[in-house]
């Protein structure tokens, strides 16, 4: 590849395994294929850290093969899901790309542990702005923006207003505010209230110096997950549980943080984006239906597609190699047009 070619961190041609160590691999990457170390000539990658809000962000830099810093080449700040960490799903897209872990979470630094917060996530990707537009070889002009999941809601709020991105893309995009305001396809609508006040409980409790409460975390047996109502929920306890299993990985994020996400919708001032945009969903993926509403919502721009991968389910966007592979072509295309 040259500096201006998409970077593909997994080896290509190898098949996946059924469960992945993060300590097998000394960069602790828990994605089909990862690369296991820097080579002269190939895609490498750097731990990185920088302060946001007075917070130690821990971030991956990739960079592609034969990689040159004297020349200037586009850049991808890439937004990782919920509940998810650098080391997964959000190694596997880029060109010089920067992955970070939120505030809060995984290995970045902010207590109490597994807030999620809309404004500090949405930041978050700013701060990935910030950092890699100073990055040897990075031409700050050609910034682009890859969110996956809830990521990918998170960049279309980041891109509304951050300039610096001059493309957007969106691979099963989750409307985290939507979902826990809502439930996932509007299933908890009668229970909204009764959830704000647990939500405000949480706050009172945490402010207090009580035990901070936490919503999403589980420890489910295998008949537990295959009980779940949604494709998302019994896929997404595999992959973060087991198959791709990760310390820093967790469903959990503060009661309390309800407060703010229950409040939110990523679609909000959407019109906004004025930028190329692509959209990328699973055909038969259980929130599809965010994307798709999402889509027409975004006015501001012309330039912009939806693009949909047959047969794919949510989590299976993020991990099966067929998969990935439609929405890596899709990405070199886009990324390859506009940036």
């Amino acid at each position: 590849m040259t500096g201006t070619q998409p970077v593909n961190a997994a080896r290509p041609g190898a098949s996946a395994g059924p469960v992945l160590d993060y300590r097998k691999n000394p960069f602790g990457l828990v994605y089909e294929d990862a690369i296991t170390e820097n080579e002269a000539g190939g895609v490498n990658i750097y731990p990185v850290t920088y302060m946001l809000r007075g917070l130690k962000i821990a971030a991956n830099i990739y960079t592609p093969a034969n990689h040159d810093p004297s020349e200037r080449v586009p850049a991808i700040a890439v937004a990782h899901p919920n509940g998810g960490v650098k080391e997964q799903v959000a190694g596997r897209y880029g060109y010089i790309t920067i992955a970070a872990d939120a505030a809060y979470q995984g290995a970045s630094a902010g207590e109490p542990r597994s807030v999620d917060k809309p404004f500090y996530r949405t930041d978050d990707i700013h701060g990935m702005a910030d950092y890699i537009a100073g990055y040897p070889g990075v031409d700050a002009d050609r910034l682009g923006l890859l969110g996956i999941c809830g990521g990918g809601g998170y960049s279309l709020k980041a891109a509304q207003s951050d300039k610096r991105f001059r493309t957007l893309a969106t691979i099963s995009m989750f409307n985290s505010g939507r979902v826990r305001r809502n439930g996932l396809q509007d299933s908890q609508l009668d229970t909204i209230q009764q959830r704000l006040a647990q939500a405000s409980a949480g706050r009172a409790q945490e402010t207090a110096g009580g035990e901070i409460l936490y919503a999403g975390d589980a420890d489910l047996t295998d008949e537990q997950i295959a009980a779940q109502p949604f494709d998302l929920y019994r896929q997404g306890y595999e992959y973060y549980w087991k198959t791709h299993a990760h310390p820093g990985s967790t469903f959990r994020y503060t009661m309390s943080s309800l407060l703010d996400l229950m409040s939110f919708d990523a679609t909000d001032e959407i019109e906004l984006i004025d930028t190329p945009l692509l959209m990328i969903a699973g055909s038969i993926a259980d929130t599809r239906y965010m994307t798709e509403e999402a889509f027409p919502k975004a006015s501001g721009t012309q330039d912009k597609e939806l693009f949909i991968i047959e047969g794919a389910r949510h989590i299976e966007t993020y991990w099966v190699d067929e998969y990935v592979d439609a929405a890596l072509a899709k990405l070199v295309e886009f990324y390859g047009a506009k940036l």
